[in-house]
């Protein structure tokens, strides 16, 4: 299949490109750098040169607390550049497979309640969100052959994260405080990629949800990614007004599935383990 990955050189794009590759596909490597997905005119007229079968789109705006004191950049790059992309992909007849965020969900639910699946009430908290989820109402208008894949809570060697945040300051410092308060579904970038390279394959239209198995905390993830990684130190748990941030999180972020061929991801705790041979080998290869 020929394909485009955009945002080729973030973490999830990184390893979306080299999950494609890996599956045997003719693949474009689409930076920022190389297409500003902001400028319609220029999407659509190099989507309409390339000519691909589909686009993985990755490209995003990820700084949550940034959204707050400037919606309007978090709107352009998750919401105005996915419906320049979604249109240019209809026009070229190509299918879009479009990454969106649990961020789209208040998160309004107890610990234990029943996953959120893809029929759920959206209802975002800030500005991030809200940015996310006028991305998928683009994607969804503009674009027939679409498929829109919410996942959560993502961690990858080729960017910031969690785990890699937590194991430094462990290092470091020896003692942490992390949050118990907030419960999702962790999932390792090297496990979604692979997914959304089959997504583009497949012919279902719509929502997906796509992230790691199981539920834990903040708390739970930190340990056990100290724990895996042999690191000793000691993590105190707290609840998120010891961290105020300017940008509200969903206190529940567990996604789950309604339909009969979900994307099924291994447990986060395989994720945790991935991650760290992935994170070893990027360390060697460097």
């Amino acid at each position: 299949m020929k394909l485009i990955v955009t945002g080729a050189a973030g973490m999830l794009g990184h390893d979306v490109l080299a999950a494609a590759r890996a599956a045997g596909h003719d693949v474009t490597a689409l930076t920022r750098a190389e297409l500003d997905l902001t400028d319609g005119a220029q999407t659509v007229a190099a989507i309409g040169a390339l000519r691909p079968e589909a686009v993985i789109n990755c490209a995003a705006y990820t700084d949550v607390d940034g959204a707050e004191t400037d919606e309007a950049a978090a709107d352009a790059g998750n919401a105005a550049a996915p419906a320049n992309l979604a249109a240019a992909c209809d026009s070229a007849g190509a299918r879009l497979v479009h990454v969106s965020t649990d961020y789209v969900f208040d998160g309004s639910r107890p610990p234990d309640a029943a996953a959120y699946v893809e029929s759920d009430p959206t209802s975002p908290l800030g500005a991030y969100g809200r940015s996310k989820l006028g991305g998928e109402y683009a994607v969804a208008e503009a674009c027939h052959d679409h498929a829109i894949v919410r996942t959560a809570w993502l961690f990858g060697p080729h960017g910031k994260n969690f785990v890699a945040t937590i194991l430094r300051a462990a290092r470091e410092r020896g003692q942490l405080e992390v949050v118990t308060d907030q419960v999702g579904s962790p999932t390792f970038s090297g496990h979604l990629a692979p997914a959304l390279v089959a997504m583009a394959a497949r012919e279902e239209r719509g929502v997906f949800h796509g992230a790691g198995a199981g539920r834990c905390s903040w708390h739970e993830l930190a340990s056990e990614a100290l724990a895996q990684a042999g690191v000793p130190a000691e993590v105190a748990a707290v609840t998120s007004e010891r961290f105020p941030r300017p940008a509200p999180r969903p206190a529940f972020s567990v996604l789950g599935s309604e339909r009969p061929d979900p994307i099924v991801l291994p447990d986060w705790r395989e994720g945790v383990r991935a991650y760290l041979a992935a994170a070893d080998e990027a360390e060697v290869a460097a």
